[in-house]
């Protein structure tokens, strides 16, 4: 049995916090293998590491001065060492990076030197070797995850360690130059590593108990969901509810390994288990709900639309074209309406138009701006009749006017749209519904 954890930002943040993480390491003789983010605030106010770091690339690619915020990176990391009373010396790595930074800066090598500098902290608080992740995990050209030939390289490279810290959010290219996943991907990298290694956990430590019901800026106090599937919180991530980065959940999704989502300052709560199945029964109809403002709705009438084989492919095409993203597609029989980000609409919005008047040539279209979606979400809800009508009767008692509705064919989810200025109140109203507080 072995575990792959992961430590985020905040879990690594200062001296006091790799304490903490190495006490639960070395509680634990099956966490093997640790992959740690970049220091984090520490405390309001504070800037983390990797925002320090980017901001020298921009000074650096400026041509200006950018040795403030390298001092301040170079400070933390003489911090944490001090205060963990370590016999390491980083300076001939900081003199490669001002190297880079001076002669040619890159900014995603300069961005993953957070992640390696912590990784090597780490590993010599920990007594474990490093592996560096740019020898291990690939991009191709575009960028892109290499699955096929990181999976020839990283297995065999873990094989040969009993135990290892591999810093997280990078790896490398065909050119052999550093090359990133997206913000926050340290998540990413514990994924890959726990499903090469065949672990039979992938723990996330990071600064919360694990995935609310509800964003407690809007609702007090929601429960953590001790038990979520893949599916579940794809859904409830979709729709802007975040505790881990939504590209994690793929690599040990397939290898059928669960996700432990834990809190490093108090590591005895279970946290959130995210499984592929379970027989566990949820204590609520729903497991979650979440949400996001800013939408526009763009509502298409014609009669018989539904006999005209190609409408709906005509329809998309407009904003395909245009590269606006469709959120949701609810139809009725004459009419098909079109939900996608305001933001990503209102500098193509005219141009989009005039091409569904000449492309399908509709009797009305109706444009709504300033909307919400809000993601009901739960294994649950397959099994209870009469969730969708508690939903409503929820915002009928708040006084709510329903703009949109759309359920999904597995029966996990049901999305409302409501005017932004109902989202927060629809959400606690539709909580206590199902919850009973809040």
């Amino acid at each position: 049995m072995r575990k792959v954890v992961k430590f985020g930002g905040t879990s690594l943040a200062g001296a006091g916090q790799f304490r903490k993480a190495g006490g639960i390491i070395r509680a634990d003789g099956t966490r093997v293998f640790v992959i740690p983010s970049a220091p984090g605030k520490r405390f309001d106010g504070d800037v983390k590491v990797t925002d320090l770091l980017y901001r020298c690339h921009d000074l650096a690619a400026g041509g200006r001065d950018f040795s403030e915020p390298f001092s301040a990176v170079k400070e933390r990391y003489a911090d944490i060492i001090r205060e963990l009373e370590l016999s390491l010396s980083l300076e001939d790595d900081f003199n490669t990076i001002e190297e880079h930074l001076k002669q040619a800066p890159e900014r995603e090598y300069v961005a993953s030197r957070g992640e390696y500098l912590n990784g090597r902290v780490l590993a010599e608080y920990l007594g474990f070797p490093l592996l560096d992740p740019a020898e291990a995990i690939f991009f191709d050209e575009s960028g892109t995850f290499d699955a096929e030939r990181t999976n020839a390289v990283l297995p065999a490279r873990l094989e040969e360690l009993p135990q290892a810290v591999i810093p997280g959010f990078y790896g490398s290219g065909p050119d052999g130059r550093v090359r990133t996943f997206s913000r926050g991907g340290s998540d990413v990298t514990g994924a890959i590593v726990a499903s090469a290694c065949h672990a039979s956990v992938y723990e996330n430590w990071t600064d919360v108990p694990g995935l609310l019901m509800a964003d407690p800026h809007i609702v007090k106090d929601p429960p953590v969901i001790r038990s979520i599937t893949y599916r579940e919180l794809r859904e409830l991530a979709y729709m802007g509810a975040s505790v881990l980065h939504e590209d994690a959940v793929f690599p040990v999704k397939e290898a059928g390994i669960p996700i432990n989502i834990r809190d490093t300052n108090q590591p005895e709560d279970p946290g959130t288990w995210i499984v592929g199945n379970t027989a566990r029964r949820p204590p609520f109809t729903i497991t979650g709900i979440t949400g996001k403002k800013d939408f526009c709705s763009i509502m298409i009438a014609r009669d018989l639309m539904h006999s005209e084989l190609d409408f709906y492919r005509k329809v998309v095409q407009c904003f395909e074209e245009d590269g606006v993203p469709i959120e949701h597609l609810p139809s009725g029989i004459d009419t098909m309406t079109v939900v996608v980000p305001e933001s990503k609409f209102v500098e193509r919005e005219q141009h989009v138009l005039r091409k569904i008047a000449r492309s399908v040539r509709p009797e009305s279209v109706e444009v709504e701006p300033g909307l919400a979606l809000i993601a009901v979400v739960g294994r649950g809800m397959r099994a209870q009749s009469g969730t969708a009508a508690k939903i409503f009767s929820a915002l009928a008692e708040a006084r709510i006017n329903v703009r949109m509705i759309d359920q999904g064919a597995s029966e996990l989810n049901v999305i409302v749209g409501v005017l932004n200025e109902d989202f927060e109140r629809a959400i606690r109203f539709i909580y206590r519904a199902f919850v009973g507080r809040g």
